[in-house]
């Protein structure tokens, strides 16, 4: 059996490493995955386009939650953003602009500018 494909806009990855599930991190991604589900944002639902997965560290241990947010340019390559201290709002507010091809939020990111 072939496994099906879905076509997505972008990938959050939240960060479960120890100082990260602290913080909140499992609640975030909880809360995220219901918002994604209700909001039919989720890769799998008509119409949505956002992967969602738990990752482990993302590197912000001091800072967390942590999320990375990543999807391909539409000219090509990858782009990518890295966020600390993340709040439910600051997450939703991520998915909604991958899943409308907007420019990433610039708050509370940490790691290399793209």
């Amino acid at each position: 059996m072939t496994p099906r494909y879905f076509r997505t806009s972008g990938h959050l990855l939240v960060c479960g490493g120890a100082t990260c599930q602290q913080k909140g991190s499992p609640l975030l991604y909880k809360a995220l995955w219901n918002a994604l589900e209700t909001q039919s944002l989720a890769y799998y639902k008509k119409g949505g386009s956002v992967r969602l997965t738990q990752s482990g560290c993302l590197g912000a241990c001091g800072s967390g939650p942590a999320v990375c947010a990543y999807r391909t340019r539409p000219e090509g390559g990858l782009e990518e953003g890295w966020y600390a201290a993340v709040d439910f709002p600051l997450a939703l507010r991520l998915a909604r602009t991958m899943h409308e091809g907007q420019p990433l939020p610039g708050e509370h990111r940490y790691g290399p500018e793209q």
